[in-house]
């Protein structure tokens, strides 16, 4: 027996114009379903409340999907965590998930307050914001896998949460397409040459061990001119899905 990754990566790694279309659906219901369930957000709600919310609104969407949920100091563990939790005022949220689409995924992470953010959690939202920015900026065909968490990982050192991976403790991405993760990944040590049709997540994050953590992510697609998103990232820790409807637009 011998692995088949030669013949099965060198088939999925690079998407179609048709397999792009379907995540491109995957990635707006998956909006649209945030958005939806974070207008039931409430004071004392448990995760597992927002959870099950959550997956009645891709359902209703007419997918199956779902998203997990961490407040407060939760939010600062990347996989989340089992800890029975009721959500207060003043809480970070962090909302991770996705759908299918005809086999073919999305994964998408906001990061929000339940009432008003304090300056530090504006603070490190606007960094991971920018940090967010430099791995999109550096995905472009010819670049080593390893240079976009490599730029992103530069952003969060030089904003003082460094060095290394002391905030920042995972890779940058993963690729994308029938599996939530799949080969190849943005991750240091990874010299594969990033080519158009790939797809990755681009989620990068700080996470501050007994305060909280701050994640944006989005899907992205490399192209001839660089990367390009499946969703408009989110603009600030006050509107997490900007002024205008995306997802429910594109629903039509």
């Amino acid at each position: 027996m011998v692995s088949a990754d030669p013949v099965t990566v060198g088939c999925r790694v690079t998407k179609s114009p048709a397999e792009l279309a379907l995540m491109q659906r995957a990635n707006d219901i998956t909006i649209a379903a945030y958005r939806a369930s974070v207008e039931t957000l409430s004071a004392g709600m448990t995760q597992f409340e927002f959870a099950a919310n959550c997956a009645a609104a891709f359902q209703a969407l007419g997918v199956q999907g779902g998203a997990g949920v961490q407040f407060g100091k939760y939010s600062a563990f990347p996989h989340g965590s089992s800890q029975p939790q009721k959500l207060k005022e003043g809480e970070i949220v962090m909302i991770d998930g996705g759908c299918s689409v005809e086999g073919y995924r999305s994964d998408i992470t906001r990061t929000l307050v339940f009432g008003k953010p304090s300056d530090r959690q504006r603070d490190l939202w606007n960094l991971e914001r920018k940090v967010q920015d430099a791995a999109l900026a550096a995905a472009k065909p010819g670049v080593p896998c390893e240079a976009v968490d490599e730029a992103a990982r530069r952003v969060i050192t030089d904003g003082g949460f460094g060095p290394d991976y002391e905030y920042f403790t995972h890779r940058v991405g993963h690729g994308i397409g029938l599996d939530g993760h799949e080969w190849t990944y943005l991750v240091r040590g990874n010299k594969t040459s990033l080519r158009p049709g790939m797809c990755f997540s681009n989620e990068p994050g700080i996470y501050l061990y007994g305060e909280f953590g701050v994640r944006l992510e989005d899907c992205m697609y490399i192209t001839e001119d660089g990367a390009k998103l499946f969703t408009p990232q989110s603009p600030s820790i006050e509107e997490p899905f900007g002024e205008e409807p995306f997802g429910e637009e594109a629903l039509g």
